[in-house]
């Protein structure tokens, strides 16, 4: 889900997607930003999973490790495309945004992941500009790393 910060769930969406995600579903959130979008979003999720908080991964997490070894450096900013910019000599510059990114994700009653929140990050325009000559290749690979783990444990777990 991108954009997760602007969504609004109706009670039975959000029974629903409680109901998904207790049985075994997975759900990705990504690309939304600050304070005020975290809060908002957090709510949401608060109403979806009850007494389910939502913690930041720590370097033993397996999804970070299922497939590919995704270690505590890795966890960099990948911009969206919209903060990509020309710079001298026509190399390309990313604006950062002001906050850092954070990889977070809330767990069932069984301790399985089941929702990886990619936050002040834009994972999701890394696989959608991908082949775009602009946009960076390293920022890519990591962003596929990302969606490979999740799969995998998604599939696994």
């Amino acid at each position: 889900m991108t954009q997760a910060a602007n969504w609004d769930l109706t009670q039975a969406e959000t029974v629903r997607l409680r109901d998904y995600l207790l049985r075994g579903g997975f759900l990705v959130t990504d690309d939304f930003w600050g304070p005020d979008e975290w809060a908002y979003f957090a709510e949401v999720m608060n109403r979806v999973l009850p007494n389910h908080p939502i913690s930041d991964f720590v370097e033993t997490d397996s999804v970070m490790h299922v497939m590919y070894d995704i270690q505590e450096k890795d966890r960099t900013y990948i911009p969206g495309s919209r903060h990509l910019y020309r710079g001298p000599g026509g190399s390309i510059e990313i604006a950062q945004q002001a906050s850092s990114p954070a990889w977070r994700g809330m767990y069932d009653d069984k301790q399985h992941l089941v929702v990886a929140v990619n936050f002040n990050t834009d994972v999701g325009d890394a696989w959608e500009f991908a082949d775009v000559p602009y946009y960076p290749a390293a920022m890519t690979i990591l962003a596929y790393r990302y969606g490979i783990n999740y799969i995998i444990y998604a599939m696994t777990h």
